[in-house]
């Protein structure tokens, strides 16, 4: 009797330090900053959007699994993934990536998950931590345009066709007052929250693995006109996410002030109670802050540029008491070449820079909290017979509306990891000593 009682107390013993563990290796938000069981966590990670997509057959869940192997070895612990694509085929004049969790609106394809389900379990595994998006306000998944078109904002011979800036900005800027819209992305929200894990049978809001739940991929008002409208998404989403899972934290995907218009709007969406800590997104590229394949011959002032950007959003993240992670940077390799002989001189001296802010937050318990890379192509290799992707290339980094090894770090790029690991031994380094 004094046996089988034993082995009773014993059992309950590891079952409420089962629960225990699981409830204290959540990521918690709180001040500013981030901690795991009550220690600080910092990290550096890198975009892998398209993990949970590639992992849908054996020779993507090999890939998975190098490729994991690859960035852990290299201290990379933190990835920014896509649930899932809305809808399929041509959208502003991209062929969006696939395959779609929605393909008509509300109809769920539940077996796309399974790709999701491998990846969170293999990065449980390995102690890695996973922030996912819940849409995009860019077409190359569908996103915020798909939703428009589904609910008869945006006709077909429209939605099909390239647009132009102003164009995409008028489009994409009703999704905020399109009442059917907005309840049709809650419903693709709480198909992904509210999935149990085909592989660990463990609900994604029990999930460890998880660190966070992103509204949507740079979800941006895109006209002044709008910010009042899409305030209040930002907060009516949150709110949804937080009712669904108390578990993990809640952001926004937002870029900094060029995608809210202004600083006092990235605030006011980052300091409402149910986003747990801010984003930032760096383009020099894409914002101008070079020209052409002048890298080099601007690169003081695209450094210049990005320090300023972060110090300006630091200290907004400060005045509203939350953490703020660097999640997408990147640059093209030297001479803007798309070739993976060409050197990354250039790019490598860019990362120093945000590498280095995070390092330099770390050392003095600072705001800047984590930093992903844009974005990791892995084993992945351009195909070199079109810029562009076409079916049966390697899935890279790069969306398909973007130049292939555009932007892509490749597991053979040896200058950036020996980079990369020189910052992650002391970053990785500094979290275990406290």
């Amino acid at each position: 009797m004094h046996k089988r009682l034993a082995l009773l107390i014993t059992a309950l013993l590891l079952a409420a330090n089962f629960v225990f563990a699981q409830t204290h290796s959540f990521v918690r938000a709180k001040d500013g900053s981030f901690s795991v069981d009550n220690q600080p966590y910092y990290f550096v990670g890198t975009n892998y959007w398209y993990g949970s997509l590639l992992a849908n057959d054996k020779k993507g869940k090999e890939r998975v699994i190098r490729e994991l192997d690859f960035l852990v070895k290299n201290g990379v612990t933190n990835l920014r993934l896509l649930a899932g694509v809305e809808g399929e085929g041509f959208v502003n004049g991209v062929n969006r990536v696939a395959p779609a969790l929605q393909k008509p609106q509300g109809v769920f394809n539940k077996d796309i998950l399974k790709g999701l389900d491998f990846l969170l379990n293999e990065m449980g595994k390995r102690n890695m931590k996973a922030v996912i998006f819940l849409s995009n306000n860019w077409e190359w998944s569908g996103g915020f345009l798909q939703y428009l078109n589904w609910n008869g904002q945006i006709p077909d011979s429209i939605f099909r066709r390239k647009l132009n800036w102003d164009e995409l900005r008028d489009n994409i800027g009703k999704f905020y007052t399109c009442n059917a819209c907005m309840s049709a992305y809650k419903k693709q929200v709480e198909f992904v929250v509210n999935r149990t894990n085909t592989v660990t049978k463990k609900k994604y809001k029990d999930d460890a693995a998880i660190m966070a739940w992103e509204l949507a991929n740079e979800p941006r008002p895109m006209r002044e006109s709008a910010i009042p409208s899409y305030e209040k998404w930002v907060s009516d989403a949150a709110a949804y996410i937080k009712s669904l899972d108390k578990n993990h934290l809640v952001t926004t995907g937002a870029e900094g002030y060029m995608g809210t218009e202004n600083v006092d709007v990235f605030k006011a969406i980052h300091s409402d109670k149910n986003i747990d800590y801010a984003t930032l997104h760096i383009w020099p590229k894409n914002w101008g802050w070079f020209k052409d394949t002048s890298i080099a011959a601007s690169i003081d002032n695209v450094v210049k540029q990005t320090q300023t950007y972060i110090d300006v959003h630091a200290q907004a993240a400060k005045d509203v008491n939350k953490a703020l992670v660097i999640e997408e940077f990147g640059l093209p390799r030297d001479h803007h070449s798309y070739s993976l002989s060409a050197s990354t001189t250039m790019r490598d001296q860019y990362y120093n820079v945000v590498l280095k802010a995070l390092w330099n937050s770390e050392q003095n318990n600072g705001i800047i909290a984590g930093c992903n890379f844009w974005a990791f192509g892995g084993a992945g290799r351009p195909s070199g017979k079109d810029i562009f992707w076409q079916k049966g290339d390697d899935v890279l980094g790069d969306p398909p509306m973007e130049e292939q090894g555009l932007n892509s770090v490749f597991d053979s790029d040896a200058t950036t990891w020996q980079l990369i690991n020189s910052f992650t031994q002391k970053i990785n380094g500094l979290n275990a000593k406290n």
